[in-house]
């Protein structure tokens, strides 16, 4: 992907053309048909996504219990960020409500630019963690709603 194009995404908002010309080699764009599932839950953890176009769905399938919708991800947004925790595994499952189109990077290599270029990594995640924490936001909310109406505690 150019790095003019990154720079336009708001995650990337405010990099320097320094940090641009680290980012950009690291990334690729992929496109996703309606319906199509862009991870599972408990498969391995190898991309954190940037959504382009489009609508991504987030599940979560407790252990227990039916899928529950956590998340719609909208254009900006930040998903399959498991990728960057080092953890294993994604968490949740992901799943194209519409025909959409998103950013990839490889977590492993975004890992590895944040050890080689600290500065450029810290701007990097800043600017991810901002996308990342509006997602947890909505999250909290909708999980607030279901346990309130399970409780019926009358919120609407």
């Amino acid at each position: 992907m150019f790095k003019q194009d990154i720079a336009r995404i708001s995650v990337f908002k405010g990099l320097s053309v320094a940090d641009l010309d680290i980012l950009a080699p690291l990334t690729d764009v992929v496109c996703f048909k309606q319906n199509q599932v862009i991870f599972e839950q408990g498969h391995a953890a190898d991309f954190l996504y940037v959504l382009l176009e489009g609508e991504v769905v987030v599940n979560f399938k407790p252990y227990d219990g039916p899928v529950l919708s956590i998340g719609r991800i909208l254009p900006g947004g930040v998903f399959g960020w498991s990728a960057i925790l080092g953890r294993q595994a994604y968490t949740s499952i992901a799943m194209a409500a519409v025909d959409c189109s998103a950013i990839r990077v490889k977590g492993d290599e975004l890992r590895s630019l944040c050890e080689k270029n600290p500065r450029t990594g810290i701007d990097v995640l800043k600017g991810l963690a901002g996308g990342i924490a509006e997602r947890l936001n909505s999250t909290h909310e909708q999980i607030f709603t279901m346990l309130a109406r399970s409780m019926d505690l009358g919120v609407a």
